[in-house]
Protein backbone atom coordinates (compact mmCIF):
# COMPACT_ATOMS: atom_id res chain seq x y z
CA UNK A 1 0.00 0.00 0.00
CA UNK A 2 1.18 3.78 -0.76
CA UNK A 3 4.45 2.40 -2.73
CA UNK A 4 4.41 4.70 -5.16
CA UNK A 5 4.22 7.93 -2.61
CA UNK A 6 6.84 8.64 -0.12
CA UNK A 7 5.14 7.51 3.09
CA UNK A 8 6.34 6.68 6.60
CA UNK A 9 4.92 3.44 8.18
CA UNK A 10 4.52 3.89 12.35
CA UNK A 11 5.96 7.65 12.10
CA UNK A 12 6.37 9.07 15.81
CA UNK A 13 4.45 12.41 15.53
CA UNK A 14 6.89 14.12 17.72
CA UNK A 15 9.15 14.07 14.76
CA UNK A 16 6.47 15.91 12.85
CA UNK A 17 5.50 19.04 15.77
CA UNK A 18 7.08 21.83 16.76
CA UNK A 19 5.53 20.71 20.56
CA UNK A 20 8.01 17.37 19.84
CA UNK A 21 4.77 15.46 21.16
CA UNK A 22 2.97 12.74 19.74
CA UNK A 23 2.56 8.62 19.18
CA UNK A 24 2.40 6.92 16.22
CA UNK A 25 0.78 7.44 12.90
CA UNK A 26 -0.03 4.55 11.15
CA UNK A 27 0.84 5.87 7.88
CA UNK A 28 2.21 9.56 7.12
CA UNK A 29 2.98 10.68 3.50
CA UNK A 30 4.87 13.61 2.07
CA UNK A 31 2.75 14.42 -1.11
CA UNK A 32 4.11 16.20 -4.07
CA UNK A 33 1.30 17.73 -5.74
CA UNK A 34 -2.71 17.92 -5.61
CA UNK A 35 -2.87 15.28 -8.24
CA UNK A 36 -1.08 13.32 -5.32
CA UNK A 37 -2.86 14.36 -2.69
CA UNK A 38 -6.12 13.29 -4.36
CA UNK A 39 -4.50 9.37 -5.31
CA UNK A 40 -3.76 9.35 -1.67
CA UNK A 41 -7.43 9.69 -0.79
CA UNK A 42 -8.05 7.31 -2.73
CA UNK A 43 -5.78 4.24 -1.97
CA UNK A 44 -6.77 5.30 1.81
CA UNK A 45 -10.43 5.12 0.89
CA UNK A 46 -10.24 1.79 -0.94
CA UNK A 47 -8.91 0.57 2.39
CA UNK A 48 -11.15 1.91 4.42
CA UNK A 49 -8.31 4.10 6.40
CA UNK A 50 -9.44 7.54 7.89
CA UNK A 51 -7.63 10.60 6.47
CA UNK A 52 -5.91 13.41 8.87
CA UNK A 53 -4.35 16.51 7.11
CA UNK A 54 -1.26 18.65 8.47
CA UNK A 55 0.71 20.99 7.57
CA UNK A 56 3.90 21.96 9.40
CA UNK A 57 2.70 21.08 12.97
CA UNK A 58 3.21 23.91 14.55
CA UNK A 59 -0.37 24.17 16.15
CA UNK A 60 -0.65 20.66 16.86
CA UNK A 61 -1.16 18.06 19.71
CA UNK A 62 -0.79 14.51 18.49
CA UNK A 63 -2.01 12.11 21.43
CA UNK A 64 0.27 9.99 22.82
CA UNK A 65 -1.77 6.89 21.39
CA UNK A 66 -1.00 8.05 17.96
CA UNK A 67 -3.14 8.68 14.76
CA UNK A 68 -5.10 5.94 13.15
CA UNK A 69 -4.41 5.61 8.96
CA UNK A 70 -3.50 8.15 7.00
CA UNK A 71 -1.84 11.37 7.60
CA UNK A 72 -0.84 14.01 4.60
CA UNK A 73 1.52 16.26 5.27
CA UNK A 74 1.55 19.65 2.92
CA UNK A 75 4.70 20.89 3.60
CA UNK A 76 7.76 19.97 2.39
CA UNK A 77 7.49 18.50 -0.99
CA UNK A 78 5.08 21.76 -2.07
CA UNK A 79 6.28 24.52 -1.02
CA UNK A 80 7.34 26.56 -4.20
CA UNK A 81 6.71 30.07 -4.59
CA UNK A 82 6.87 32.59 -7.19
CA UNK A 83 5.86 36.31 -8.01
CA UNK A 84 3.72 37.73 -10.74
CA UNK A 85 3.62 41.49 -10.26
CA UNK A 86 2.61 42.93 -7.11
CA UNK A 87 1.61 39.02 -5.77
CA UNK A 88 3.05 35.99 -4.09
CA UNK A 89 1.80 32.57 -5.14
CA UNK A 90 3.26 29.90 -2.89
CA UNK A 91 2.12 26.23 -2.99
CA UNK A 92 0.47 25.31 0.63
CA UNK A 93 3.46 23.55 2.35
CA UNK A 94 5.61 26.87 1.86
CA UNK A 95 6.60 28.17 5.52
CA UNK A 96 4.83 31.77 6.07
CA UNK A 97 8.52 32.89 7.32
CA UNK A 98 10.40 31.98 3.62
CA UNK A 99 7.17 33.71 2.18
CA UNK A 100 7.68 37.08 3.97
CA UNK A 101 11.31 36.86 3.20
CA UNK A 102 10.51 36.30 -0.49
CA UNK A 103 7.89 39.10 -0.56
CA UNK A 104 10.75 41.34 1.25
CA UNK A 105 13.36 40.62 -1.37
CA UNK A 106 10.90 41.17 -4.03
CA UNK A 107 9.97 44.81 -2.02
CA UNK A 108 6.34 43.69 -1.41
CA UNK A 109 4.98 44.92 1.59
CA UNK A 110 2.04 43.87 3.68
CA UNK A 111 3.34 40.53 4.91
CA UNK A 112 5.65 41.37 7.43
CA UNK A 113 3.46 40.09 10.17
CA UNK A 114 3.96 36.28 9.36
CA UNK A 115 7.44 36.64 9.41
CA UNK A 116 7.92 34.44 13.02
CA UNK A 117 4.74 32.71 12.73
CA UNK A 118 5.98 28.84 12.56
CA UNK A 119 3.44 27.40 10.41
CA UNK A 120 2.61 26.47 6.19
CA UNK A 121 1.00 29.17 3.90
CA UNK A 122 -1.91 26.88 3.61
CA UNK A 123 -2.34 26.06 7.68
CA UNK A 124 -2.15 29.99 7.87
CA UNK A 125 -5.34 30.61 5.50
CA UNK A 126 -7.02 27.60 6.91
CA UNK A 127 -6.59 29.49 10.14
CA UNK A 128 -6.23 32.62 9.35
CA UNK A 129 -3.33 33.31 11.71
CA UNK A 130 -2.32 36.62 12.73
CA UNK A 131 0.28 38.39 14.32
CA UNK A 132 1.22 41.86 15.55
CA UNK A 133 -2.13 43.22 13.76
CA UNK A 134 -1.81 41.59 10.60
CA UNK A 135 -3.64 38.43 9.79
CA UNK A 136 -4.07 35.97 6.37
CA UNK A 137 -6.96 37.53 5.83
CA UNK A 138 -5.76 41.01 5.00
CA UNK A 139 -3.35 40.05 2.41
CA UNK A 140 -4.81 36.84 0.85
CA UNK A 141 -6.49 36.88 -2.52
CA UNK A 142 -7.37 33.56 -3.58
CA UNK A 143 -7.11 30.07 -1.44
CA UNK A 144 -6.94 26.97 -4.45
CA UNK A 145 -7.89 23.65 -3.39
CA UNK A 146 -9.14 20.25 -3.74
CA UNK A 147 -11.72 18.20 -2.01
CA UNK A 148 -10.73 14.50 -0.75
CA UNK A 149 -12.79 13.33 -4.48
CA UNK A 150 -10.63 14.87 -6.19
CA UNK A 151 -12.96 17.78 -7.07
CA UNK A 152 -10.92 21.81 -7.27
CA UNK A 153 -12.09 24.70 -5.36
CA UNK A 154 -11.32 28.34 -5.68
CA UNK A 155 -11.97 30.69 -3.38
CA UNK A 156 -11.74 34.51 -3.32
CA UNK A 157 -11.38 36.62 -0.16
CA UNK A 158 -15.05 37.36 -0.12
CA UNK A 159 -15.45 33.62 -0.15
CA UNK A 160 -13.06 32.31 2.25
CA UNK A 161 -15.07 33.53 5.27
CA UNK A 162 -12.49 34.62 7.13
CA UNK A 163 -13.07 35.15 11.09
CA UNK A 164 -10.81 34.77 14.19
CA UNK A 165 -8.48 31.86 13.55
CA UNK A 166 -11.00 30.24 11.22
CA UNK A 167 -11.70 30.22 7.08
CA UNK A 168 -14.23 28.48 5.04
CA UNK A 169 -11.33 25.91 4.56
CA UNK A 170 -12.83 24.60 8.08
CA UNK A 171 -16.56 24.31 6.82
CA UNK A 172 -15.81 23.21 3.82
CA UNK A 173 -13.28 20.64 4.52
CA UNK A 174 -11.13 20.67 1.56
CA UNK A 175 -7.19 20.68 1.03
CA UNK A 176 -5.61 23.98 0.77
CA UNK A 177 -2.93 23.76 -2.09
CA UNK A 178 -1.90 27.18 -3.22
CA UNK A 179 -2.45 30.80 -1.98
CA UNK A 180 -2.25 33.83 -3.96
CA UNK A 181 -1.21 36.87 -1.61
CA UNK A 182 -1.99 40.39 -2.81
CA UNK A 183 0.56 42.88 -1.58
CA UNK A 184 1.88 46.66 -2.08
CA UNK A 185 4.93 47.80 -3.63
CA UNK A 186 7.81 49.32 -0.84
CA UNK A 187 10.96 50.03 0.23
CA UNK A 188 12.86 46.74 0.74
CA UNK A 189 15.22 48.07 3.32
CA UNK A 190 11.56 49.54 5.55
CA UNK A 191 10.61 45.94 5.07
CA UNK A 192 13.73 44.10 6.19
CA UNK A 193 13.53 46.53 9.36
CA UNK A 194 10.35 45.98 10.52
CA UNK A 195 10.85 42.01 10.18
CA UNK A 196 13.59 42.33 12.20
CA UNK A 197 11.84 44.32 14.95
CA UNK A 198 8.78 42.00 14.96
CA UNK A 199 11.55 39.01 15.13
CA UNK A 200 13.21 40.92 18.01
CA UNK A 201 10.03 41.18 20.13
CA UNK A 202 9.21 37.66 19.54
CA UNK A 203 12.28 36.67 20.75
CA UNK A 204 11.77 39.12 23.77
CA UNK A 205 8.48 38.19 24.43
CA UNK A 206 8.30 34.24 23.74
CA UNK A 207 9.81 31.30 24.81
CA UNK A 208 11.34 30.05 21.22
CA UNK A 209 13.85 27.99 22.84
CA UNK A 210 11.50 25.03 24.05
CA UNK A 211 8.87 23.25 22.13
CA UNK A 212 5.45 24.83 22.03
CA UNK A 213 2.60 25.11 19.51
CA UNK A 214 2.74 28.64 19.74
CA UNK A 215 -0.72 30.08 21.78
CA UNK A 216 -2.23 27.59 23.43
CA UNK A 217 -5.29 29.04 23.59
CA UNK A 218 -7.64 31.71 21.20
CA UNK A 219 -8.22 34.93 22.50
CA UNK A 220 -11.26 35.12 24.39
CA UNK A 221 -13.77 38.24 23.77
CA UNK A 222 -12.84 41.42 25.74
CA UNK A 223 -9.42 39.54 27.28
CA UNK A 224 -6.28 38.63 26.61
CA UNK A 225 -5.40 34.25 26.94
CA UNK A 226 -2.08 35.29 28.53
CA UNK A 227 -3.46 37.94 30.97
CA UNK A 228 -6.16 36.13 32.43
CA UNK A 229 -3.58 32.98 32.83
CA UNK A 230 -1.76 35.15 34.80
CA UNK A 231 -3.88 36.74 36.82
CA UNK A 232 -4.98 33.01 37.87
CA UNK A 233 -1.48 32.56 39.20
CA UNK A 234 -0.80 30.16 36.47
CA UNK A 235 2.66 31.17 35.56
CA UNK A 236 5.28 28.56 35.76
CA UNK A 237 2.90 26.12 36.97
CA UNK A 238 3.42 22.72 35.67
CA UNK A 239 2.42 19.10 35.69
CA UNK A 240 4.98 16.47 34.91
CA UNK A 241 7.24 18.37 32.25
CA UNK A 242 4.45 20.44 30.99
CA UNK A 243 4.70 23.95 31.71
CA UNK A 244 3.10 27.30 31.74
CA UNK A 245 5.40 29.61 30.41
CA UNK A 246 7.09 32.15 33.00
CA UNK A 247 8.05 34.23 29.87
CA UNK A 248 4.53 34.39 28.25
CA UNK A 249 1.74 32.74 29.98
CA UNK A 250 -0.07 32.35 26.50
CA UNK A 251 2.54 29.58 25.72
CA UNK A 252 2.19 25.90 27.21
CA UNK A 253 5.54 24.55 26.94
CA UNK A 254 7.06 20.65 26.92
CA UNK A 255 10.10 20.06 28.74
CA UNK A 256 10.29 16.73 28.19
CA UNK A 257 6.48 15.70 28.49
CA UNK A 258 4.01 13.09 27.45
CA UNK A 259 0.74 14.10 25.44
CA UNK A 260 -0.99 13.28 28.74
CA UNK A 261 0.47 15.55 31.17
CA UNK A 262 0.29 18.48 28.30
CA UNK A 263 -3.55 17.70 27.13
CA UNK A 264 -3.99 17.39 31.40
CA UNK A 265 -2.43 21.18 31.70
CA UNK A 266 -4.24 22.43 28.90
CA UNK A 267 -7.39 21.56 30.95
CA UNK A 268 -6.29 22.90 34.16
CA UNK A 269 -5.71 26.03 32.97
CA UNK A 270 -8.95 25.75 31.53
CA UNK A 271 -10.57 24.60 34.63
CA UNK A 272 -9.06 27.09 36.75
CA UNK A 273 -9.38 30.46 34.65
CA UNK A 274 -13.08 29.76 34.27
CA UNK A 275 -13.59 29.11 38.00
CA UNK A 276 -12.05 32.58 38.56
CA UNK A 277 -12.39 35.01 36.04
CA UNK A 278 -15.30 33.58 34.95
CA UNK A 279 -13.76 32.68 31.54
CA UNK A 280 -13.82 29.67 29.08
CA UNK A 281 -10.95 29.43 27.27
CA UNK A 282 -10.89 27.64 23.89
CA UNK A 283 -7.72 25.71 22.47
CA UNK A 284 -6.50 27.64 19.68
CA UNK A 285 -4.18 24.12 19.10
CA UNK A 286 -5.82 21.50 17.27
CA UNK A 287 -5.77 17.96 19.15
CA UNK A 288 -5.49 15.04 16.90
CA UNK A 289 -4.98 10.99 17.76
CA UNK A 290 -5.30 8.68 20.91
CA UNK A 291 -4.78 8.03 24.19
CA UNK A 292 -2.24 5.71 25.19
CA UNK A 293 -3.42 2.50 26.47
CA UNK A 294 -2.86 2.65 30.46
CA UNK A 295 0.64 0.83 31.19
Amino acid sequence: MFERFEVLRDAEMSRFTTLKLGGPADYLAFPRSAEEITALFEEAGKAGMPVTVIGHGSNLLVLDGGIRGLVIRVEKNMRTIRREGNRIIAQAGAMLGTVAAAAAEAGLTGLEFACGIPGTVGGGVSMNAGAYDGEMANVTERVDGIYPDGRPVSLNREEMCFGYRTSAVKQMDFVVTEVTLALQPGDPQAIRARMAELTARRAEKQPLDLPSAGSTFKRPEGFYAAALIDQCGLKGYSIGDAEVSLKHAGFLINRGSSSRDYLALVRHVQKIVEERAGVRLEPEIRILGEEAEPA
